[in-house]
Formats: C-alpha cells, sequence, structure tokens
C-alpha cells in the first residue's frame, strides 16, 4: 500500500510519498497494530492450554472434567486454525476467552463445589452454590456475540431487529441443546451423571439455566452491539492476511 501524504509550505503543496518507516505512515501504523494484535492473543492462548493442563491435574471428578471442558478442546484449535483466514473481533476473543476459563474452573472443581461459588452463596444469601448460573450466563454471552460475527460479516440477514432476534434464536437453541445432551448424560450414567448436572436438588435447574443463557444473549446485545459493529467495521477494512 503507498500512502500518499499531501503538505504544503516548503513542498509548495506537492505529494511526496511516505517513508516506508515514517511514525505517521498508515501501513506502518496497521503493521504494529496486528503485531500487537497476534501477541496478545498468542499469551491468552498460551494461558489459556495451561489453564486446561492445571484444571486436568487433579480435578475432582475425571468424567465431568472432561465433559465441561470438553468445548475448550475443540474451539481452541478452531480458532487457531481460522486465525489468518476469519479472524474474530478483539471483543469477541476476549468473550471467548472468559468463558473458556469459566468453563475449566468449573470443570476442574466441578460447578456445585467452585469456591468462589460458595463465597457468593454466602454473600447472596443462596440455598446452593450459585457457580453454575454464571456458566450459563456466559454460555448466552459468548455465544450471542459469535452468532451476530457470524450473521453480520456474512450478511445473512438484514435489520437490526431481525439480527438481534435470529441472535437470541440461536442462543436458546445452543441452551436447549445443551440441557439435551444433559439429559442424555442422565439416561447413560445415572446417577453418575449428578456432578455434570450440577442441578444441587433443584427441580427448577433445566429451565434457570436457559433463563440465564436468555439473559446473558440480552445483555451482550445490550452493553456491546455497537463496539462490536465498531470493531467488525475495523476488521473487515484491513487488507486481507491471505
Amino acid at each position: 500500500m503507498v500512502v500518499e501524504l499531501h503538505r504544503a509550505g516548503a513542498t509548495g503543496g506537492r505529494s511526496h510519498p511516505a517513508p516506508a518507516g515514517a511514525p505517521g505512515n498508515p501501513t506502518v501504523a496497521v503493521t504494529v497494530a496486528a503485531a500487537e494484535r497476534g501477541r496478545a492473543l498468542a499469551v491468552m492462548s498460551a494461558a489459556l492450554v495451561a489453564l486446561l493442563a492445571w484444571s486436568g491435574i487433579r480435578p475432582h471428578d475425571r468424567p465431568t472434567w472432561f465433559m465441561e471442558v470438553l468445548p475448550v478442546i475443540v474451539a481452541l484449535p478452531i480458532l487457531w486454525a481460522t486465525y489468518r483466514r476469519f479472524p474474530l473481533t478483539d471483543i469477541l476473543y476476549a468473550c471467548i476467552f472468559v468463558h473458556c476459563c469459566v468453563l475449566m474452573l468449573g470443570g476442574a472443581y466441578t460447578y456445585a463445589r467452585v469456591p468462589m461459588g460458595f463465597a457468593l452463596q454466602d454473600w447472596l444469601g443462596t440455598d446452593r452454590n450459585p457457580y453454575d448460573k454464571i456458566g450459563h450466563f456466559m454460555q448466552g454471552f459468548a455465544p450471542a456475540l459469535v452468532a451476530r460475527e457470524i450473521l453480520i460479516r456474512g450478511a445473512y440477514v438484514r435489520g437490526r431487529r431481525m439480527l438481534a432476534f435470529l441472535v437470541v434464536c440461536v442462543v436458546m437453541a445452543v441452551s436447549a441443546t445443551y440441557e439435551l445432551i444433559e439429559w442424555a448424560a442422565a439416561l447413560a450414567l445415572g446417577q453418575g451423571a449428578d456432578e455434570f448436572l450440577g442441578t444441587q436438588g433443584d427441580p427448577w435447574d433445566t429451565q434457570s439455566d436457559m433463563f440465564l443463557a436468555l439473559i446473558g444473549a440480552v445483555s451482550a446485545l445490550v452493553l456491546f452491539s455497537r463496539r462490536h459493529d465498531r470493531e467488525i467495521a475495523e476488521l473487515q477494512s484491513r487488507p486481507s492476511s491471505r
């Protein structure tokens, strides 16, 4: 990319190409920003791999750990493989990072035994460890931005209202699918699935899980739609790395 800087005064208004290493050269700025972004994502990836290894050293229940961290094990290679062909926005990478941390912490202790949840239980005065509700909130929050980004960048839908509606529909489909997986695990493993289900004796656990996913999706749309739009526009304006 050749950038022409129009200078007046001593140059008589003639155009001069910016030097390759000039601080004001947009090409240099884009390259530096891309390098910084790459380093940040590399640090996040290394942190997730380290956390995944830590969570699997001595989990409370090995089968439960595997089922809880399986989305992380599947998602990380996909994100690495598609980074150059289909990079995501910074805000989406950050949300995925937080969601992965929530999953791995729940897998290490099981959701009913996460120490943070006991602290929240004491603070909120609840009858059960509420950490699994954080997990289901994130199950709506992060996938909402994933669905939104794919729908926008693929130009699959027009209109902000229809976009928001479809994003919520996708999130609820994901949440319902997860609950069906929990039901299948309960049928297959019997009482051995109690740690994975994490119902803690709540007969309305499935419904509240899906409701928290809905709240997470709506929260993501309300809080981050504008910023998400800006980052998508910025990402689409960058030169292709392919």
